[in-house]
């Protein structure tokens, strides 16, 4: 194909989708610090089964939780599906105030999956940036120069990877593809929230706690093992782990917080500087001044 022509196209789709992108590629790189900030967990002795277990009997003494999160940053605690306040972990009262960390993290998650309520677009725009990194690979390998095309050239090629493997794996989880076989039999009815706590914290350290909640008909755990973030179903025998879903785990950055985080960083702030380059570029084409083309009108230079 007609490198002018996917130039052409490539610039366009770019520009096209250029706000929903800006949101998607902002977004992910604040969530991208998350698993590194959230991975670390709360400091030690803070929480254990009976603590827990006590601030949900006075929480919640109907038992109406349907599951419970922690902000390991914040020191914090919601009950999921009550109208409870956010509980501070470090004196059990209800918080005094917001964690912004927190509430920072949040706005970004749910911009990013959902973006203003248009899950549409989201898909629509992963899809775009698939589309714009397949154009830039047909049109051959860069000469590189000290140039701003030249860096955005350099850029996209050597992070090539890296960059296919973010879209890529959010459209994955856009449509529920986990690669994995079918998870253990859930336990039925499941356990109260109070008693999934004291079955977890049997084999497991709650200060790593990152999630515990009904999803379904499934009891399901979110918890931190050696950087990584593990799922675990409550089964009639037992705990029992989750098969790994590798989409979410290399796009969100928990496969191992600290390297994985720190790519993902990367790849958000390459991301952005790709899309801030390039609308520059295109910017700078369009506004150039063209020479002006003498006419028919005009008495050539000389004339009498």
């Amino acid at each position: 194909m007609n490198n002018v022509l996917l130039l052409k196209l490539h610039r366009w789709t770019t520009f096209v989708f250029a706000l929903p992108l800006i949101a998607l590629i902002l977004t992910g790189l604040i969530l991208s610090a998350e698993p590194i900030i959230q991975s670390r967990g709360l400091p030690a002795g803070m929480v254990d089964a009976d603590r827990m277990v006590g601030l949900l009997q006075r929480y919640d003494p109907a038992g109406q939780a349907r599951g419970l999160s922690i902000n390991a940053s914040g020191q914090q605690m919601r009950l999921l599906g009550v109208d409870a306040p956010t509980i501070d972990l470090a004196s059990g009262e209800a918080a005094a105030a917001s964690d912004r960390l927190g509430d920072l993290l949040l706005w970004a998650r749910r911009t990013h999956e959902h973006l203003l309520g248009y899950d549409w677009l989201v898909i629509g725009s992963t899809i775009a940036m698939v589309v714009i990194m397949v154009i830039g690979i047909l049109m051959g390998l860069p000469r590189l120069r000290n140039s701003l095309a030249g860096w955005h050239k350099g850029a996209a090629w050597f992070t090539l990877p890296l960059l296919l493997l973010s879209p890529i794996t959010g459209l994955f989880m856009a449509f529920g593809w986990t690669l994995t076989g079918p998870p253990p039999p859930p336990l039925r009815p499941s356990l109260p929230l109070a008693q999934a706590v004291r079955v977890l914290a049997q084999d497991h350290d709650l200060a790593h706690l990152a999630m515990l909640a009904q999803r379904g008909q499934r009891m399901m755990a979110r918890i931190y093992e050696n950087g990584e973030l593990r799922f675990y179903s409550f089964t009639a025998d037992g705990l029992a782990p989750m098969p790994r879903n590798w989409p979410r785990l290399l796009h969100e950055g928990n496969w191992s917080a600290l390297i994985s985080g720190t790519l993902n960083v990367i790849v958000s702030v390459v991301l952005a500087g790709l899309l801030v380059t390039g609308l520059l570029l295109w910017a700078r084409r369009k506004l150039r001044r063209r020479p002006v083309r003498p006419t028919d009108a005009t008495p050539a230079a000389g004339a009498a």
